[in-house]
C-alpha cells in the first residue's frame, strides 16, 4: 500500500516540487517547496486525525498535501488543475489503488480558491492546512516586498487549533501593523479564508479567524 513515505521520497515528485518552486521564485512567490508541502501534509492529517476520520483517509490528506503544488512546475496559472493531472500519472506509476488515486487527484485539484473547493473530508482538510500556512519564514531572502511578502513577513505567529466540543477551527495570528495593516492582510488572504469556511462545514465545523485578539470571521 503507497504511504505518505513513499511519495515524499520519491524523485518525480521532489524533481516537480523543487522546479516549481524555482518557477515562482522567479516570479516572485514565497516558498512553495518540501518546507510548504511537509508542513500542509501534517497540518491536514492533524484535521482529520482531531476529528476522528480513519488513518487511510489520513494517509490520503497527507500524500495530497505534499504532492499539491507540484503543478507549479507546469504553470502558477491553473497549478491545481496542472498538478492533478501530473499527480494522477506519478501515482498511476506507483500502483496506488484507483479509489485513492481519485481520491488524491480531486482534492489537489480543488485546492485553488480561484477554481475549487472542497468536495469531500480529505479535500477540506487540504484546503484549511494549505490557506492556513501564514509564516515569515516562507519569505525568501530575495524577495522585493511586495505585499504578498509583506502580509506574510508580517505574521509574527499563528496558531490553528481545533475545539471538538465546539466544533471549531481556529486559527489566530499574531500580525504587526507596522510591515503590513489589516486591510492589506484582507485584500489578499479573504478569499482563502472564505475557501477555509466552506472547508470546515465540509468537516462538520465552524472556523474562526481572530487577529490581534479580535475575531474577524
Amino acid at each position: 500500500m503507497i504511504t505518505y513515505d513513499d511519495v515524499r521520497r520519491d524523485e518525480e515528485v521532489l524533481a516537480f516540487l523543487k522546479k516549481g518552486d524555482a518557477n515562482l521564485e522567479v516570479l516572485g512567490y514565497t516558498e512553495h517547496a518540501e518546507a510548504h508541502c511537509g508542513f500542509v501534509a501534517h497540518r491536514a492529517a492533524y484535521i482529520l486525525r482531531t476529528f476522528g476520520y480513519g488513518e487511510r483517509e489520513v494517509e490520503l490528506a497527507m500524500i495530497a498535501g505534499f504532492m499539491h503544488d507540484i503543478g507549479n512546475s507546469v504553470n502558477r496559472k491553473s497549478h491545481a488543475e496542472y498538478g492533478a493531472l501530473l499527480a494522477n500519472d506519478i501515482l498511476k506509476r506507483m500502483d496506488i489503488s484507483l479509489e485513492d488515486r481519485v481520491t488524491v487527484v480531486s482534492a489537489i485539484g480543488n485546492h485553488d480558491e480561484s477554481t475549487g473547493g472542497a468536495q469531500d473530508p480529505v479535500s477540506a482538510a487540504l484546503i484549511i492546512a494549505d490557506k492556513t500556512d501564514v509564516r515569515r519564514n516562507r519569505v525568501r531572502e530575495s524577495a522585493d516586498f511586495d505585499i504578498h511578502d509583506r502580509v506574510n513577513y508580517a505574521v509574527m505567529d499563528t496558531n490553528l487549533s481545533i475545539d471538538m466540543e465546539k466544533k471549531i477551527i481556529a486559527l489566530d495570528l499574531n500580525i504587526d501593523e507596522s510591515i503590513c495593516s489589516m486591510y492589506e492582510y484582507f485584500d489578499i488572504f479573504l478569499g482563502r479564508m472564505m475557501m477555509c469556511k466552506k472547508a470546515a462545514e465540509k468537516l462538520g465545523a465552524k472556523f474562526r479567524l481572530t487577529a490581534n485578539g479580535s475575531k474577524i470571521l
